[in-house]
């Protein structure tokens, strides 16, 4: 059944304009049916690990497998059971450290209640064939939501774990109360399991749109985020560890997006050197339009926000920095045909200087939010494809691009 799948994915073809990259080519995935929601990490010998959700039996399954030499390693189960919380927008996320141990986590229900789930993360050490014990990164054990997380290496023996934590969402008579808002937290989580300091880094943020982090040259940890201000203002901030102390949060860019709602879109960074890139979706003044601001001092200050979409922006972003200072963005918007899945080639000067259709989705149901990693001069897109095949809905999409065309 899983090769049925996996053919009926591939022949679904892509667009065949090329104007960023010359090369597009699918990767038959190694997952079951029904699968949905990846995430990608490159590891440090240039193979490319992946993490998904699918069912299994009566339960769902968190599992991972690895691509290197042209090949899929055999997929695992991080964890399988009945009480996961599984979500088209707060999904599992994968991280390597620096000699390729791997971190997972993923959302485990924590009461009988609506949007009350925890984090749990597991380390493996021999490329995901096994994985250790379940750790929860985050202190607090309420009834309450502990997701949309982000991993990320930020040292030969450290992950860096950050997530939106509800622990004093609604608990206050003060609706305008700081206190009683979404929060942006992080630990560090090391080799051994071991947690650092469970610490605040903004205490009141947009409840529901994901988190990004990369490093910049000089180490410092660059975290990007939707804010929300008292005022229902939902614009995108950043907030910078250098060595164990964390920066006040500060705009990357002040679109003055005003909605009484989370609308489910976060940001994404990503850093080489000086150079780092945050790509965003903003609605303001109901022009809904997607992003891009280029930092060439390690993410400390931005400079002019380019539109890259083509006039119909949905968002749910992507972005590698790559070594020229130039960048790679990946976005939704709708096109007449259906659904597209969208690349552009961004400068710090001209913002999106070259476009590259990558599918269109013409059946119902959505792509969700496509997942990026960047290895030896190869791009890697994942993504959940709806299908209409009796009882299988969905499958994971991948393609390889090579060949920047300059």
């Amino acid at each position: 059944m899983i090769r049925a799948l996996v053919l009926i994915a591939a022949m679904m073809p892509f667009a065949a304009i090329a104007q960023v990259f010359e090369h597009l080519d699918e990767i038959a995935t190694p997952v079951g049916r029904n699968a949905r929601e990846p995430a990608l990490t490159a590891l440090p010998n240039g193979a490319i690990a992946m993490v998904w959700t699918e069912p299994e039996g009566e339960n769902f399954a968190v599992k991972t497998a690895v691509w290197e030499d042209e090949s899929w390693t055999v997929p695992v189960s991080a964890v399988s059971s009945n009480d996961l919380f599984v979500n088209w927008a707060d999904f599992p996320a994968i991280a390597a450290f620096d000699d390729g141990m791997l971190a997972v986590s993923w959302l485990k229900e924590n009461a009988d209640l609506s949007y009350a789930y925890d984090i749990n993360l597991a380390l493996s050490g021999d490329g995901g064939q096994t994985w250790g014990d379940a750790i929860t990164p985050h202190t607090d054990r309420s009834a309450r939501q502990h997701g949309f997380v982000t991993l990320l290496a930020t040292g030969p023996d450290a992950i860096t774990a950050v997530w939106l934590d509800a622990r004093d969402y609604d608990s206050q008579i003060d609706d305008d109360s700081f206190g009683n808002a979404m929060q942006l937290r992080s630990t560090t989580i090391g080799r051994d399991g071991s947690l650092g300091r469970d610490v605040a880094l903004d205490i009141r943020t947009c409840q529901c749109c994901q988190t990004s982090a990369a490093v910049a040259g000089n180490g410092d940890v660059l975290v990007v985020y939707r804010d929300l201000s008292a005022d229902d203002i939902r614009d995108i901030y950043i907030v910078r560890r250098r060595g164990d102390v964390w920066s006040d949060p500060v705009s990357v860019h002040a679109d003055g997006w005003e909605i009484s709602g989370c609308p489910i879109n976060g940001p994404s960074i990503d850093a080489h050197g000086d150079n780092a890139v945050v790509a965003w979706f903003t609605a303001a003044e109901n022009v809904p339009a997607v992003k891009i601001a280029f930092s060439q001092n390690g993410g400390q200050s931005f400079g002019t926000a380019f539109r890259v979409d083509g006039g119909d922006g949905v968002g749910r972003v992507a972005t590698v920095m790559l070594p020229n200072a130039e960048a790679l963005i990946t976005w939704v918007e709708w096109r007449d045909e259906g659904e597209a899945l969208m690349m552009c080639r961004a400068t710090p000067d001209d913002g999106c200087v070259a476009r590259q259709i990558i599918t269109i989705n013409t059946v119902p149901g959505s792509i969700n939010f496509p997942q990026i990693a960047h290895s030896n001069g190869v791009i890697y897109l994942a993504w959940t494809q709806p299908l209409i095949e009796g009882d299988i809905r969905r499958t994971i999409r991948m393609t390889a691009l090579s060949g920047l065309i300059r």
